[in-house]
């Protein structure tokens, strides 16, 4: 059984360790002006805004670019833009140019990252709300199985959010922390999503980075609950490799990203069989894609937006499952399942799926959580998969569902 942690992004060379220097970014990010985002290669945090990125008619890529370019000509040498995209496309963007930003080595690589972290608040303080409710999510997965069976479509992502409710607004500093600590080895982020509103997580799945003429994406798909007893564990995880039906899931969106990505590249290569990632509560299919780009004007972004939405948040055929999502969601995904990251004006950088995360406003945070539904999947599996999901940050906020 072949398990990696940190093999999307190990082609990168790190930069040197600095005990303390990742931690001290952590400790330092302040919401609602601070953008942080940490990587299996490095620790940013991003301070102020310089340039938001608009919401008008150009392309994307093209309004990203100017925004740095821009920043650069009025003295600034090495300029980023942070920030996240929603599940929709045509929805705005929540993306800016920092003011200043600071950088770091792998959270990962710091050794004070094991030293314990804030404590969680008591469990007793929230509200929660399940949206929909767990019976009406059932019923919902046994429809799109139906309509798959009837040979409608082939997959469709479904979720389901909590909404949490505290009697004051939740320390977001330490939330942070708590989530970054869980899992120092994953992609952990918080940024503004909006006006008043924090999107905040801790995501396993790289979407793709860019690194001169080099690209590496990591799809993940097929999914199974970890377990506290060590032998359970063990026997979720190889049979989760050898599942039919999470294999069937993982190969769907391998052969996406595949077809997506061969455009910009002369070279691609795509592992023949996934391995495993683990999580603090999750088991995942992972394959990692890499590939030489045809041309440097490709920018991480480019990549990005050609591959989002993967089947691993939407389903197959694109258009039919976001209709079913659409019809089957009584709430707006909004950021959750869209992507976050980062770029630089020469076009490097990493974007990640936002998945595991939350939208904080005010004194409620809403939890997002979702499952991949096949021909083959049963309302209960995938019930109890979203509800594992939720652990991450149940974990992180201290509240029980």
């Amino acid at each position: 059984m072949s398990v990696s942690l940190t093999e999307a992004t190990a082609s990168l060379t790190p930069p040197p360790v600095t005990p303390g220097a990742a931690t001290a970014l952590l400790d330092a990010y302040r919401p609602a002006t601070d953008r942080f985002l940490a990587t299996p290669r490095h620790t940013l945090l991003g301070r102020g805004t310089a340039v938001e990125i608009p919401h008008d008619s150009r392309p994307l890529t093209r309004r990203v670019r100017e925004a740095l370019e821009a920043r650069r000509c009025a003295g600034e040498p090495a300029p980023v833009v942070v920030g996240s995209l929603p599940f929709t496309p045509d929805a705005p963007p929540a993306l800016a140019v920092p003011e200043s930003v600071r950088w770091a080595p792998p959270l990962r690589e710091d050794p004070l990252i094991a030293l314990p972290g804030p404590a969680a608040a008591g469990r007793t303080g929230w509200q929660v709300e399940e949206v929909p409710a767990p019976e009406v999510y059932g019923a919902a997965v046994a429809a799109a199985v139906r309509r798959m069976r009837d040979g409608e479509f082939d997959k469709v992502v479904l979720a389901r959010t909590l909404e949490l409710t505290a009697p004051r607004e939740p320390d977001l500093t330490a939330m942070l922390g708590r989530l970054a600590r869980r899992d120092p080895a994953g992609y952990t982020f918080a940024v503004p999503s909006g006006p008043g509103r924090t999107l905040i997580g801790a995501s396993p799945e790289l979407l793709v980075a860019r690194h001169g003429g080099r690209l590496t994406a990591n799809p993940l798909a097929g999914s199974a609950p970890r377990s506290t007893d060590l032998a359970e564990d063990v026997r979720r995880a190889a049979a989760l490799l050898e599942s039919a039906k999470d294999l069937h899931e993982h190969a769907v969106v391998v052969d996406a990203v595949r077809e997506a990505l061969a455009p910009f590249c002369t070279r691609l290569e795509v592992p023949g069989r996934p391995t495993l990632v683990r999580t603090a509560a999750m088991w995942h299919l992972s394959t990692t894609v890499t590939g030489e780009l045809a041309g440097p004007d490709t920018s991480a972004l480019d990549l990005a937006l050609a591959l989002h939405p993967t089947p691993a948040v939407c389903g197959t055929p694109t258009d039919v499952a976001r209709a079913v999502i659409a019809a089957s969601e009584p709430f707006d995904r909004g950021p959750y399942t869209g992507i976050v990251g980062w770029q630089d004006a020469d076009g490097d950088g990493e974007w990640v799926v936002t998945i595991r995360c939350a939208e904080a406003e005010g004194r409620t945070l809403r939890l997002f959580a979702g499952a991949g539904v096949v021909a083959a999947s049963s309302p209960e599996a995938e019930t109890a998969e979203t509800g594992a999901k939720f652990r991450t940050f149940l974990d992180a906020v201290g509240a029980e569902l």
